[in-house]
């Protein structure tokens, strides 16, 4: 009589979520050149081709990378009501969002351009939407205002992030020192150089301000601007 071989324990359920949490923790150690289909399937101990059943390539996986950022994001926010002022939600929501990418190596560049895979997204923009409308905008004009500071925040994280230092790293990132010698014969090239490279906190509000300055000033109807708006 054979001896019974040993069962294996039963691997975890394969399937798009536990696949895309995965590549996300994954993304923290290998940024996302590094994040492949092979890199993905090592660490759930499956084959490369196993993957494939659920994302045909690495875009497809990178849009549901990017809507299970949006859905921990959406839980996140969710918890707190949006101030009724337009700008003051526009400015909260833009902050949640950069607050959000930071929490990823990589985040905001897997964020850009990707398409949602389900309609989570739906909702938190209509309301968001509805909050501008409430304050004065047309419907063309709140879509305009909502894309212009996104585009902002989604742009200012990929520079951020692109800058350095790596998380987790003890680097101070741009070598300032070295830019200004590059640069000794421009200086006011030069001098830029700290206000665009150094304390990204402030220089993301700093320029959200004049991103909303300017969406109120272009975008939003001259009877709304004189309207006094609530607190």
């Amino acid at each position: 009589m054979r001896e019974e071989r040993e069962a294996k324990p039963e691997r975890a359920r394969l399937d798009r979520a536990t696949v895309a949490s995965t590549a996300l923790r994954l993304l923290g150690d290998v940024g996302l050149e590094g994040l492949t289909l092979r890199a993905i399937a090592k660490e759930l101990d499956v084959k490369a081709p196993a993957l494939y059943w659920h994302f045909k390539d690495k875009q497809a996986l990178l849009d549901e990378m990017a809507t299970e950022m949006f859905r921990r994001m959406t839980a996140d926010l969710d918890a707190a009501r949006p101030p009724d002022d337009w700008s003051q939600a526009l400015e909260a929501a833009m902050r949640g969002l950069r607050g959000h990418l930071l929490r990823y190596r990589d985040g905001a560049k897997v964020y850009s351009g990707t398409h949602f895979t389900d309609m989570s997204y739906a909702a938190p923009m209509e309301a968001h939407l509805r909050t501008l409308v409430a304050g004065g905008f047309t419907a063309a004009g709140a879509a305009r205002a909502w894309f212009t500071a996104y585009s902002y925040t989604i742009g200012y994280v990929i520079e951020e992030q692109s800058m350095g230092p790596l998380p987790g790293s003890d680097g101070e990132g741009y070598d300032l020192e070295a830019r200004a010698e590059r640069l000794a014969d421009y200086p006011l090239a030069a001098e830029a150089g700290p206000e665009m490279f150094r304390d990204q906190d402030a220089g993301f509000e700093a320029g959200l301000a004049a991103v909303l300055a300017g969406i109120a000033t272009t975008l939003l109807p001259p009877a709304a601007r004189a309207a006094p708006q609530g607190r």
